[in-house]
């Protein structure tokens, strides 16, 4: 895709570090960053709750936006703007699971509207989504890490600065490479 920003920026990698599982790099646009990872790696995702960054190459989906902590400029992905009752349910045998629900909501869910900052900007990542498996594990985002680059729950995540440059050069090819 190009449009008056310039072409979209078409892979972006992660690899763990050596030593640490928990932590990765992050290469796109010629830069690397760094980034918090699953507490148990980068692997093959088994279920639920296993804590795995899955192993793969994923488009990234729709972001979710919380408008009031980030507002966000002109970018070439759609984003929606997350809500105090949005939610993400993480129940496997729910008809909605790994899908965005409205709370309150009686399955298992995450609140996408937190307290915390991890979720001011969050991306899906295609991993059970559009090839739906009922235990494929669920809500495996690309957002913003925690100060001290804290284990996710499978998820990739970056510092609000990275992400805020990254952001406006992902467009609806971009690939995100787990390796």
């Amino acid at each position: 895709m190009q449009n008056y920003y310039g072409p979209s920026l078409g892979i972006i990698r992660v690899a763990s570090r050596p030593g640490n599982r928990s932590l990765g790099l992050l290469q796109a646009a010629g830069r690397v960053i760094p980034c918090a990872l699953g507490r148990s790696g980068i692997g093959i995702k088994r279920g639920e709750g296993d804590g795995i960054t899955p192993r793969g190459r994923f488009l990234l989906l729709a972001a979710m936006i919380r408008m009031d902590k980030c507002p966000l400029r002109r970018g070439r992905v759609e984003y929606q703007q997350i809500a105090p009752d949005d939610g993400w349910c993480d129940a496997p045998q729910d008809r909605n699971y790994n899908r965005p629900v409205h709370l309150p909501y009686a399955a298992s869910h995450e609140k996408l509207w937190r307290d915390d900052h991890l979720y001011d900007v969050a991306m899906v990542m295609d991993h059970n989504v559009t090839r739906h498996m009922s235990v494929g594990g669920s809500a495996i985002f690309f957002h913003l890490a925690s100060d001290d680059y804290r284990a996710t729950e499978g998820c990739v995540a970056i510092a609000r600065r990275d992400m805020l440059w990254l952001l406006p050069q992902i467009g609806p090819q971009t690939v995100m490479v787990i390796e």
